[in-house]
């Protein structure tokens, strides 16, 4: 009990990564002698761990050969622009994708286009991407492998010799749960929404202290010397947009282009930098000459809205370090940080997963930067970039998997382990991309926790808590115990990742179904969907951080959504899943 206190602390600060956390649980279960090494190891060859990566590997050749842009795009398209058709389309297509490949990958998966729709239809985004991303989780109750509570809820029944689910087993509920989700923000959620405005679309004085246009005098020291050498960014904190000489203007700069007397440099930056500048380097402020932004060819000078990708290695680090302009070409004007604008010394600043940048730079380096696995651009860009004709072999293996696991018996893990080697051997995707296709942070994650519920088993803690729920609930009767599994998942996912609330209550669902002579299956299910319910904070979720930026949304837009749909989707399981799963078989 006390090492799940200090996990469930530990994971609602958010102070270490919950890969380092679930670390930190498994060894701590073995210097404690609740398992020993052998037991507080076998998460890494758990079949849970083998199919959530196999899950990646195979939702990563749908991704890249484009099959789910394809149906995305296409699909809410349809629906128009009408605001309650393109909720319904955006949640249904989302939800069905969530169901077949993981929900983070279906999301930045729809993400750009979204944005796009939203702005042709003059709809402010921040009423469409929260449906985008609490559709995922919704649908990722349609299948057993939508979901990595799923997954392993299904191996822990394993584990214990009880009936598990076979693939489609739950897709009647999990229809009802998206169904409810999807009905529900068409009709009110949809009402409670914000229209916030995004970082990319406010007004350039919000997003920078001071543009103007200073002059290299000839006795100036920078006369001669690179934009790196210049030190212009680095001491002054100062970025040069445009540089025109001989009245040709350039914005193709790069750390290598070479500063000489006379050049007229379009700078961005504050006035106090500026005016330090003027002093010591020389520079001559053109008071009368005026060159606006919106002047520069909008070829080589566009202006575009990119967030990190899910597993980009830009996260934790800056852009100084990744050379960013000399390897995309672009500059960041701004980011979007938790409802707030950074314009101060961008390059020195620790890029976190769900920032917004706004990049200015050549239209035509736009599709290295998409094509790239750090960042996703928020606007779509008409080139080839994955390999389209590999789509109808990445479908045809995605079928395979489905008929292996569905009519030819095969135990899902080996199924889905034959769909990803099979994207690799056919070439959908190298060995090095089905690696980066990987979550790994939740591989680690699930593998660390699973020993815990080992642990609550063995000595007895799952046992213990199962007695005292129903203790408390049991004057309720069996549906009002399952009421409180449900409730019990729901609150627990909220501080922690729900693949680690999935750990913790999947076993005391199980006890409670065994200790009331009920039927497992059902109460697995109810713990499973209350964990999938990650709606009340942008944090529950990497799905929802990842919108979180690109809709300009402030921490509380979640709870103002999520709360009423906590309590429909309540409403609706409780009514469907004894009808679906009866209690007593």
């Amino acid at each position: 009990m006390g090492i799940i206190v200090v996990a469930v602390i530990l994971f609602a600060t958010e102070k270490l990564r919950v890969d380092v956390i679930a670390l930190m649980v498994l060894l701590t279960l073995v210097i404690t002698g609740l398992l020993d090494a052998r037991q507080a190891f076998s998460g890494f060859s758990s079949t849970a761990v083998i199919t959530v990566w196999a899950v990646y590997i195979v939702s990563g050749g749908l991704f890249r050969t484009g099959v789910a842009d394809f149906i995305g795009v296409n699909i809410i398209r349809l629906a128009g622009a009408s605001p309650v058709r393109l909720t319904v389309a955006i949640m249904l297509t989302c939800g069905i994708m969530s169901g077949f490949m993981n929900n983070i990958g279906a999301t930045a998966v729809l993400l750009p286009a979204v944005v796009s729709i939203a702005r042709q239809a003059k709809i402010p985004v921040s009423k469409l991407l929260i449906p985008l991303s609490f559709s995922s989780l919704l649908g990722g109750q349609l299948t057993i492998i939508g979901t990595p509570p799923n997954i392993l809820a299904n191996n822990i029944l394993a584990s214990r010799g009880l009936p598990t689910f076979a693939f489609f087993d739950i897709t009647p509920l999990g229809a009802v749960v998206l169904g409810t989700g999807i009905l529900f923000m068409a009709l009110v959620g949809r009402r409670l929404l914000p229209a916030r405005t995004p970082v990319g679309e406010q007004p350039a004085a919000h997003l920078r202290d001071y543009v103007s246009e200073v002059r290299i005098s000839p006795d100036s020291p920078l006369a001669g010397q690179t934009l790196v050498e210049s030190r212009l960014g680095a001491d002054y904190d100062l970025t040069v947009i445009a540089l025109v000489r001989d009245g040709k203007t350039q914005t193709a700069l790069h750390r290598d282009t070479r500063l000489q007397p006379y050049d007229l440099l379009m700078v961005e930056g504050s006035a106090e930098n500026l005016l330090r500048s003027r002093e010591t380097l020389g520079l001559v402020i053109e008071a009368e000459h005026k060159l606006e932004l919106e002047e520069i060819d909008e070829e080589q000078a566009h202006i575009v809205e990119a967030t990190l990708a899910p597993r980009s290695p830009m996260i934790g680090r800056t852009l100084r370090q990744m050379r960013f302009r000399d390897r995309y070409g672009f500059t960041a004007l701004a980011i979007w940080r938790q409802g707030e604008v950074l314009t101060q010394r961008l390059r020195d600043v620790r890029l976190r997963f769900g920032d917004t940048l706004l990049l200015r730079g050549p239209r035509r380096r736009l599709p290295a930067l998409q094509e790239s696995n750090k960042f996703l651009v928020l606007e779509p860009v008409k080139v080839e970039l994955r390999r389209q004709r590999k789509a109808p072999i990445a479908v045809g293996i995605m079928a395979l998997v489905l008929v292996l696991a569905t009519l030819v018996g095969f135990d899902i893990s080996t199924a889905m382990v034959t769909g990803s080697l099979l994207m690799v051997l056919l070439g959908v995707l190298t060995m090095d991309e089905a690696y980066e296709s990987i979550e790994w942070r939740s591989v680690f994650l699930i593998a660390g926790m699973l020993p815990l519920g080992l642990a609550m088993e063995a000595t007895g803690t799952a046992r213990f808590l199962a007695d005292l729920l129903i203790g408390l609930l049991g004057g309720l009767g069996p549906l009002g115990v399952l009421a409180g599994i449900y409730i019990l998942g729901s609150m627990i996912t909220e501080p922690m990742s729900n693949a680690a609330a999935a750990v913790l209550v999947v076993p005391i669902a199980i006890d409670t179904a065994l200790g009331l002579g009920a039927n497992p299956q059902a109460f697995v299910l109810a713990a499973v969907i209350g964990a999938a319910t990650s709606f009340l904070t942008p944090v529950g979720h990497q799905a929802n951080v990842l919108v979180f930026g690109p809709g300009g949304y402030r921490f509380f837009d979640y709870t103002r959504v999520g709360a009423p749909l906590n309590v429909a989707l309540f409403a609706a399981t409780m009514i469907f899943l004894p009808l679906l799963w009866p209690l007593f078989k």
